[in-house]
């Protein structure tokens, strides 16, 4: 199955990698694939770019795309950014549903079957950068005034000529200018006239159609092309491409687009390429989509070899071998240029092995090969010691397996000597114990890139030192991958391997970490405690964390970018730091891809529209301001209550209780226990002569049993203790009115007690004596019950009239004279008074 000098691995398989022999050392690769090509459509990655360009919210967004539209919808936002009304059936583009389109960026109409736009539509929309309206029926180039357009992707249209009229020269901020159409068979020395002094970074022409004709020095009038893309095709018209190229020579194009360059079965005799030699600027070839024969591949090959180009890609070629031998290149005394060669999808017309036999000396200079979309599954052991310059190497998107790529039977002592990045993405490798033992044989390798294989976790890794980037992404690996990676890695990618939580043990085996990549996992909350403190990137986007403490980036002091996208974010004060204070700098998706999905009224909401108060949110703002306002509520309190005299009723409250809980265990002992006393006389001090000489004489005198404090009181005891025990032991409460009256602290209490034993006693206990006239008003406000009580209740008022004091002591007399019936011994109640303090005390 090889034709190389060394023993073989013998692989019965039509997705083999054949090897010829060349007389010096042989580079042969055989590439066998049968695969669907890949159409080459430059609008989706312009639909990409113009996204990033253009949006800012999602809300700002409209896709209206596959709805069987008839007309661009009225009633659209004003603020309107991003408009898709793809795939519809919009024959006429009108103004009206244009009308204050002020900020819409993007637009994009492909596949409607458009045949006129108004002229006034984009009068309406001059903010307007991107514009796609390819792949419909316009029958010529629209007029355009767009000031700030940087992208128009007129291509697939039914204009029958190039010529874009004249309003295009008002296009100074154009970038990129696709046009194409399958009934424009031509190019017009005018065409691009208006485009004269437009400095263009891509330029798209044709729509895969062969060219008639076309007019030498037109496209040298544009000034600048930067990148050109060539769709049309050339069998036996090979000088239209020639004029071609020595335009574009003039515009200082860098980088070459061929697409469908050549029809099926196209028989390629002259080398219609053999201009490119005399391009000194040209550094980038792509020839896609194309049928290639093995004699036009000897000239191609040829003229990459005597041109300047660095970078030379093959996309899904449909390759024919038409000379015997295959690809015979014998080495010229040139040393080529080329440095990175793309060989990505191909399809092989005949069933054999095709053969190329190049030698690897021609290509000394050469650092980076990608053969993707190839169906290799196996490795040819000459390659593994050749290629001396080789530093990235990507073989993504194969049939390789771990034995496969390192054949046991191969032999040689180094693989790949100055490799630094190696690519087996979308391959079939599953070991990576083994894989990580292997790379050992990789003296220079700094790079791995393992995603979306079947990789599973089994024994423990011995990575090499000097690896220090891995990609294990799309692989099923969970939680315990960390354990399997090396100290020494600086950036990691771990998207979608099913982890659901990072810990800072993960984060602490990697000391030299700088760019960490989590995206699309299923992780719900980052650690506060998350230390890496030479963190650079950090991607957590596509997962279900639903806010990001700002411990988090405490912990990340040099970290210069975050993603964070695509997450369930909840809308409160834990996201209130991350939308007001965070450096959106750091956050390169924001804010467009970040929503709201709780609180239900906020649900699909953009998060840069969620703005909580700071007072809301910040505790120690909070606290700022509620501390001076207790402190001044608490001085007002203060101030009232002194002024309102609430010492005095807060001294008489607790009095009360204390009166209250004795009152209770006293009821029991006290139910059988008569009254000591007639009445216990309440007065004040400077009252106490008209007391002695005239109140005292004449009711003792009478035979009544009065309690006066000056005599009364039980030495040693507590006064208020002697206050309650005298109007508790007292049929009624004789109080003496006055001026003195009001102004005595003692009265007051003894009112309170008194008032307090008819309220739940006895109802008519207390007697009031007016001893000189007391407006009621005049009291103080400590007396509002007085107030009400001597208003509601009849009083005795003394008088100097003799007559009026006959009837003043007949009244007082027959007050008392009720209780002489009931009244018992003094001594009994005295004694009985005399035990209440101890059992008080005992309870």
């Amino acid at each position: 199955m090889f034709k190389a000098g060394a023993e073989q691995p013998t692989v019965h398989s039509r997705w083999d990698v054949m090897v010829a022999q060349s007389t010096n050392v042989v580079l042969v690769f055989v590439l066998l694939v049968f695969m669907s090509g890949l159409k080459l459509e430059c609008s989706a990655a312009e639909d990409e770019e113009g996204f990033e360009l253009c949006v800012s919210s999602r809300r700002q967004m409209r896709d209206l795309s596959h709805q069987n539209l008839t007309a661009v919808p009225l009633g659209l936002p004003d603020n309107l950014q991003y408009l898709d009304a793809s795939h519809n059936s919009i024959r006429r583009l009108d103004a009206d549903p244009f009308l204050g389109f002020s900020q819409l960026c993007f637009l994009k109409l492909t596949h409607c079957g458009l045949e006129q736009i108004s002229p006034s539509v984009f009068l309406h929309t001059p903010a307007l950068k991107i514009l796609n309206i390819s792949y419909n029926h316009l029958s010529a180039v629209p007029e355009l005034s767009l000031n700030q357009l940087k992208v128009l992707d007129l291509a697939n249209n039914l204009y029958a000529t190039y010529q874009v009229p004249g309003s295009f020269q008002k296009l100074t901020k154009l970038e990129v200018l696709l046009l194409g159409s399958v009934k424009a068979l031509s190019v017009n020395h005018g065409d691009f006239e208006p485009l004269t002094n437009t400095s263009l970074k891509h330029l798209w022409l044709g729509a895969g159609t062969q060219w008639q004709k076309y007019d030498s020095g037109t496209l040298s009038k544009i000034k600048t092309i930067e990148k050109f893309s060539l769709f049309a095709k050339f069998c036996g018209t090979f000088d239209i491409l020639e004029m071609l190229l020595r335009d574009l020579n003039e515009t200082k194009t860098r980088t070459l687009i061929f697409i469908r360059l050549f029809p099926d079965r196209c028989n390629v005799h002259l080398d219609p390429l053999k201009s490119l030699r005399t391009m000194p600027l040209l550094q980038d070839m792509t020839i896609a989509n194309t049928w290639i024969n093995s004699s036009f591949m000897e000239m191609v090959v040829k003229n990459i070899w005597l041109s300047s180009f660095r970078n030379v890609s093959f996309l899904d070629i449909v390759y024919n071998e038409d000379t015997p031998a295959g690809i015979q290149f014998h080495p010229i005394n040139h040393t080529a240029g080329v440095c990175s060669i793309t060989l990505n999808g191909i399809t092989h017309y005949q069933y054999r092995y095709p053969t190329i036999n190049i030698s690897t000396d021609s290509f000394s200079s050469l650092t980076y090969i990608k053969f993707s979309r190839t169906g290799m599954n196996i490795i040819p052991c000459d390659i593994l010691s050749t290629l001396p310059s080789l530093e990235t190497l990507d073989l993504s998107d194969n049939l390789l397996t771990d034995t496969g790529f390192w054949w046991q039977g191969c032999s040689y002592t180094s693989a790949f000597p100055r490799l630094r990045r190696l690519c087996l993405s979308k391959n079939r490798f599953r070991n990576l114990s083994l894989i990580s033992k292997n790379l050992h044989q990789m003296k220079t390798l700094e790079s791995l890139d393992l995603s979306f294989n079947s990789i599973y976790l089994g024994d423990l890794c011995a990575w090499p030192t000097q690896l220090t980037e891995l990609s294990l992404g799309n692989n099923n690996l969970g939680n315990s991958v960390f354990k399997y990676l090396s100290a020494n890695f600086e950036r990691i990618d771990l998207s979608k391997t099913g982890i659901t939580v990072v810990t800072q043990e993960d984060m602490k085996q990697f000391p030299r970490l700088t760019h960490l990549d989590l995206s699309s996992n299923s992780i719900q909350v980052l650690p506060v405690d998350l230390s890496a403190p030479t963190l650079l990137s950090l991607s957590v986007d596509q997962n279900a964390i639903t806010s990001i403490p700002q411990e988090v980036l405490a912990g990340l002091p040099r970290l210069q970018t975050l993603r964070a996208g695509n997450n369930p974010y909840v809308c409160s004060c834990a996201s209130y730091w991350f939308i007001m204070a965070l450096n959106k700098s750091l956050v390169p998706d924001w804010p467009v891809d970040y929503t709201c999905s709780m609180p239900p009224s906020w649900a699909g909401l953009p998060l840069s529209e969620y703005r909580p108060s700071r007072m809301s949110c910040e505790a120690w703002l909070q606290a700022a301001v509620a501390v001076p306002v207790v402190m001044a509520m608490s001085a007002t309190v203060a101030a009232l209550f002194y002024f309102c005299d609430g010492l005095w009723y807060t001294r008489m409250l607790w009095v009360w209780i204390r009166m209250k809980r004795r009152s209770n265990k006293r009821s029991t002992l006290l139910k059988n226990v008569l009254f000591s006393y007639h009445a216990f006389i309440s007065y004040s001090h400077q009252d106490s002569n008209w007391v002695d000489s005239h109140l005292v004489s004449c009711l003792e005198g009478a035979g009544f049993s009065l309690c006066v404090h000056e005599r009364d009181f039980v030495p040693g005891e507590w006064i208020i203790d002697n206050i309650i025990n005298c109007v508790e032991s007292s049929y009624k409460t004789l109080f003496v009115l006055s001026k003195h009256f009001v102004q005595s602290e003692w009265c007051n209490y003894e009112l309170f007690f008194a008032q307090h034993r008819s309220i739940s006693i006895q109802q008519d206990s207390l007697v009031f004596i007016l001893l000189e006239p007391m407006p009621t008003d005049s009291l103080p406000k400590k007396f509002l019950r007085l107030r009400t009580l001597l208003r509601q209740q009849t009083y005795l008022e003394w008088s100097q009239d003799e007559c009026k004091q006959h009837v003043f002591w007949a009244s007082l007399k027959s007050m008392l004279h009720v209780a002489d019936r009931s009244v018992v011994l003094k001594q009994v109640a005295l004694a009985i008074a005399d035990t209440v303090p101890l059992v008080t005390r005992q309870l």
